[in-house]
């Protein structure tokens, strides 16, 4: 029996992204680019985490689940995310990303992501790590 691991394959590219996103974060002082470079990383990184997270929650049975928001919410019912609140600024951040032309909004994002948008993402990534290590253990349990 062949069981569908769509989110743990989107899960790698989740975790290429954090790591990329991780090293911008590392870095106190960036110039312009690097920090059109860090809003980028978080807009990948944010993206590949809810999705992420959508075909985690279709693998537990919620087939009809689609989108951004419906996913956020799910996700904190089901205790994947703990912060839902910050997972909806993050997600508004995010919508504010495409507009980083204006010098005031990029840096918004940027104190959005140092401050609060880095850490939910890193606490997904820690919990999507048990859950891929739980789901390989109950393979063997079969």
């Amino acid at each position: 029996m062949s069981k569908d691991i769509r989110w743990q394959q989107r899960f790698i590219n989740f975790s290429k992204a954090f790591n990329q996103l991780s090293k911008f974060i590392k870095h106190e002082e960036l110039n312009e680019m690097e920090e059109q470079g860090l809003i980028k990383a978080f807009e990948y990184t944010y993206e590949l985490s809810w999705k992420t997270l959508q075909d985690l929650l279709r693998d537990k049975g919620y087939s009809q689940i689609a989108g951004p928001k419906p996913v956020i919410e799910q996700s904190f019912q089901d205790g994947y995310i703990t912060n839902g609140k910050g997972w909806m600024r993050m997600h508004q951040g995010r919508n504010l990303a495409s507009h980083t032309y204006d010098e005031e909004t990029a840096i918004e994002i940027i104190k959005g992501i140092r401050n609060e948008f880095f850490f939910l993402l890193q606490d997904l990534m820690i919990r999507l790590e048990e859950e891929k290590s739980n789901s390989q253990n109950s393979l063997f349990d079969e």
